[in-house]
């Protein structure tokens, strides 16, 4: 009978320890030392001085040393953290930050497309766009996208708190290494309209010819910017009939070299 009655009582244990409900999806504050993403519970955020921002980077270790660089200086609150255009944009919506960092390379909708995106539903926001390029063409295409400032990451660790402060004081912020280059070949140069062929490629044409160049076929491409290979197929010949090449082959070696000279 004691047998019994404590084979009871343990399947009783087991019957409720399997009752025990399913921890709920991670909509939680996440602690400022996690490499997670999303709500960023910071106890500077109860700091009135503190501005809130939000980090967006798809790479979650450089994100991290990024959130421990600004959250070091009293004046700024790290609120948010996301790794993706649409995760960025529903932290955004929910936490409100007075300035987002966007990198530049996100997978999916780029940080470009991103920037529009955040301009046209938060037009007093003010963003800074952070980048491996030092490429002057992709710090213009992000200023004409709306960016607010435009960081390489190689200058980032150095610069970064001082790109907030001029940004959110109103003013456009260009890396060091980049401003030179921006003004000698935006302003001093006077090029003819049509100098550089890859000026007439949307945003979009150019990532595509960038992927393209780095050797990526139709269908990872597709599944990277989150599109049909169809659509990619697509810009491949707008990209064809803009810079007049004859075949996707010429496409592909065209974009090599663009590639290759940019060091990309």
């Amino acid at each position: 009978m004691k047998s019994r009655a404590r084979a009871g009582r343990q399947g009783k244990r087991k019957s409720r320890k399997r009752s025990i409900p399913a921890a709920p999806p991670t909509s939680e504050p996440i602690a400022p030392d996690s490499f997670s993403s999303g709500v960023v519970d910071n106890p500077k955020s109860d700091l009135p001085q503190a501005i809130p921002i939000l980090i967006v980077d798809d790479h979650p270790l450089f994100r991290h040393g990024l959130a421990q660089l600004i959250n070091s200086d009293d004046g700024y609150s790290i609120c948010g953290e996301a790794s993706s255009a649409p995760e960025a944009i529903a932290l955004v919506r929910k936490v409100r930050p007075k300035l987002t960092i966007v990198d530049l390379g996100l997978k999916g909708p780029s940080g470009i497309e991103l920037t529009k995106s955040l301009r046209v539903e938060f037009p007093k926001m003010p963003i800074l766009v952070l980048s491996m390029h030092d490429e002057p063409t992709y710090a213009v295409r992000s200023l004409r996208a709306g960016a607010n400032g435009y960081v390489t990451k190689q200058d980032a660790l150095g610069s970064v708190l001082i790109a907030l402060r001029e940004v959110l004081d109103g003013r456009v912020y260009l890396s060091p290494s980049m401003a030179s280059e921006v003004i000698s070949n935006v302003v001093l140069t006077k090029r003819e309209p049509g100098a550089d062929p890859t000026d007439d490629l949307t945003d979009r044409e150019l990532e595509v010819l960038e992927r393209i160049g780095k050797g990526e076929e139709v269908k990872a491409i597709a599944k990277t910017l989150h599109l049909s290979p169809k659509t990619v197929e697509t810009h491949r010949t707008h990209i064809k009939e803009k810079l007049r090449l004859d075949n996707a082959r010429q496409v592909a070696r065209y974009a090599v070299q663009w590639v290759s000279a940019r060091g990309i």
